[in-house]
């Protein structure tokens, strides 16, 4: 199917007004995007915040009548007298096989492999994981989730209990389960990661070793090994609740944080915790170390 955009300016103020219009419009999805490369680290929980400058992107069908959409944003007050925009044609392309060729499969040290289900497997002999992008966060792709898979990789987790504190798609505990951990405890509070961690998992043969709760329902326990890819600001806020998760002894890795954020969150930690060096990847980093006795 053939397709045209409208690439509308606009800002913090007008960007909900003008998705909203687009929609009512009759646009098959709309999209948000920075134009001016500003950054927006952790909004509180439930909200959204838009750039000061974002571009709104509305995608309808090719024989759409855009005068009519033009028409309709120009109706709006805030938009009327000065509404900048742009109509492409986009390329008609197998849009699905374009995706898909984006995602090829990513070694992690020297054994771990996560692999695309449509790619071929490059070490049949290696640990590997087989995970689609999906609906839930973590892929592989991003350096965060990164970070984890590599200090993952490089732990004895022979007949650990894990704990993945906001455990998105489930990568970190399937990869987990399949380096030795015996037990794995996925901790999300969106049911759909949930849902996601259950299906890889199924994906993988590995769903008998894999628990999820919401965090209202997860059962006391002491786990060897916990890592959380999340955000600096809940892990410095939760930072008592994770902590209580892990054993005298055991280890912990924390990651979803900026090179800017990582020595605050390594200074609440401290006192817990025997940090090792940070490290860092890219503009992201990883906290991690061992729990005093």
């Amino acid at each position: 199917m053939a397709w045209i955009q409208i690439r509308i300016n606009a800002n913090a103020a007008t960007a909900d007004a003008v998705s909203d219009l687009l929609m009512e419009a009759g646009s098959a999805s709309v999209t948000f995007i920075d134009a001016k490369d500003t950054p927006i680290y952790e909004p509180k929980i439930g909200t959204v915040v838009f750039w000061a400058d974002t571009t709104v992107i509305g995608l309808f069908e090719a024989n759409h009548n855009m005068n009519a959409v033009v028409a309709l944003l120009k109706r709006h007050d805030e938009l009327k007298d000065n509404l900048v925009y742009k109509i492409e044609q986009l390329e008609d392309k197998d849009w699905e096989r374009e995706w898909m060729d984006n995602f090829h499969p990513i070694q992690f040290g020297e054994k771990l492999w996560i692999c695309p289900s449509w790619r071929d497997i490059p070490d049949p002999d290696a640990v590997n994981v087989l995970l689609d992008p999906g609906l839930a966060f973590g892929t592989g792709t991003h350096a965060t989730t990164a970070l984890c898979l590599k200090w993952l990789e490089s732990q004895d987790l022979t007949g650990k209990t894990v704990v993945d504190f906001g455990c998105g798609s489930g990568i970190l505990g399937i990869a987990a389960i399949k380096l030795g951990a015996e037990r794995m405890i996925g901790i999300d509070i969106d049911p759909q990661a949930l849902e996601a961690s259950l299906d890889n998992a199924n994906r993988n043969g590995v769903a008998d070793k894999l628990e999820v709760y919401l965090p209202e329902n997860q059962p006391e326990f002491s786990a060897d090994i916990v890592v959380a890819n999340i955000l600096a600001q809940p892990l410095r806020e939760l930072h008592s609740v994770i902590l209580g998760l892990l054993k005298p002894g055991g280890k912990i890795a924390m990651s979803g944080i900026l090179e800017e954020q990582a020595q605050s969150v390594a200074d609440i930690y401290a006192p817990f915790i025997e940090l090792d060096d940070i490290a860092v990847e890219g503009d992201w980093t990883r906290v991690s170390g061992t729990k005093k006795a």
